[in-house]
């Protein structure tokens, strides 16, 4: 019980924050942060994106966020400086609750490991 607190806390903690910094204060949901994420780990900065470009960042924060896992492990950049990781085992079939409280935990280690709550 005391895990499911701390990760209600924390998630709060991230969406608050994450708020005021890219969305005028208001409340950011797990595709939001998501894609922020995909932002960070392509590593250029903001800019435009295409919608398939979004779709791709989307993509490689959840990579990302599902490598320490052990469903995905970094391959390589490509020629555009673009992360590419591999299916390493497929993922369990959640429901969407449940996909919703994975995503949301891996989202707090991202950035407890990233130092954001310091």
């Amino acid at each position: 019980m005391a895990v499911n607190k701390e990760l209600k806390e924390n998630w709060k903690t991230i969406q608050k924050k994450l708020a005021a910094k890219f969305a005028d204060g208001e409340k950011m949901e797990v595709d939001s942060i998501v894609y922020i994420i995909g932002v960070q780990e392509l590593g250029k900065g903001y800019q435009k994106f295409k919608k398939e470009e979004k779709l791709e960042l989307m993509h490689i924060a959840i990579c990302k966020l599902l490598e320490p896992y052990g469903y995905y492990e970094f391959s390589h950049f490509d020629e555009d400086s673009w992360p590419h990781y591999n299916l390493v085992k497929k993922l369990p079939l959640l429901k969407g609750g449940e996909q919703t409280v994975l995503l949301k935990q891996a989202i707090v280690n991202y950035f407890t490991k990233n130092g954001f709550f310091n």
